[in-house]
């Protein structure tokens, strides 16, 4: 699991988002560049293979990288480690995919990734969603995700220390990590609880400090791995 600092609520700087695209195929990266573009979104450079990737995030310092999972010399999870590997200012990185529930996706998110989209996605859904994970909004498609998470997550050797981590959450916190895991949004959250979508949000950036998560897609993960949320539904005690 990548521990980094909590990105969850920062303020953006008012100035262009900027964008690596990272994709073998040379058409690709042309529509992507192209319909970023076209909505005032810099795309900075592109890459072609995932150590081409890697160097242009480093020169260029994005806020987002768009991350093919299958590419040469380097796959798509390799570049996402390199990339947000002890880096508190790395970029979000989006994974993109033909398959929607992938294993090295599920590697990709539990790597640090913000989130995976489709690459027959619509202009506007991708447009939507490069500006949304950059201030650390919701991730599109929670339903698609919690089936990918259900579907890969597994309880291996660090599952015991991701649960004693849980001890250090309130029982609040824990709450609502439950049910951001079961794909609710800080709105859908807000009204489930009771609460002002501000202190959802204040919750769900402790939640990611104190686990020391990158952000909520982990968060989901390490819900699942843990046992506190499983493909069935929440576990009927109060704590794990």
């Amino acid at each position: 699991m990548h521990h980094s600092v909590p990105l969850e609520g920062r303020a953006v700087p008012d100035r262009p988002l900027r964008v690596v695209v990272a994709d073998d195929q040379t058409l690709a990266r042309t529509g992507f560049r192209m319909i970023l573009m076209a909505d005032g979104i810099d795309v900075v450079a592109e890459a072609a293979d995932g150590a081409e990737a890697v160097a242009a995030v480093r020169r260029t310092r994005p806020d987002v990288v768009l991350m093919d999972i299958r590419m040469p010399e380097l796959d798509g999870l390799e570049a996402t480690r390199r990339v947000l590997d002890g880096a508190p200012d790395a970029p979000r990185v989006i994974i993109l995919t033909t398959f929607d529930l992938d294993d090295l996706v599920y590697a990709a998110l539990s790597a640090g990734a913000s989130g995976f989209l489709l690459k027959d996605v619509t202009p506007e859904h991708l447009v939507s969603a490069v500006r949304m994970v950059r201030t650390g909004d919701a991730l599109l498609a929670p339903a698609i995700t919690r089936r990918l998470v259900e579907r890969y997550a597994r309880r291996g050797p660090e599952a015991a220390a991701l649960h004693r981590d849980l001890a250090a959450l309130t029982p609040r916190e824990l709450e609502v990590l439950r049910l951001l895991a079961q794909g609710l949004s800080n709105t859908e959250l807000a009204g489930r609880l009771h609460l002002a979508e501000t202190t959802v949000k204040t919750h769900v950036a402790r939640i990611l400090a104190k686990l020391g998560l990158r952000d909520r897609v982990q968060a989901v993960v390490t819900a699942y791995e843990t046992g506190l949320v499983t493909p069935s539904g929440p576990l009927p005690s109060g704590r794990p």
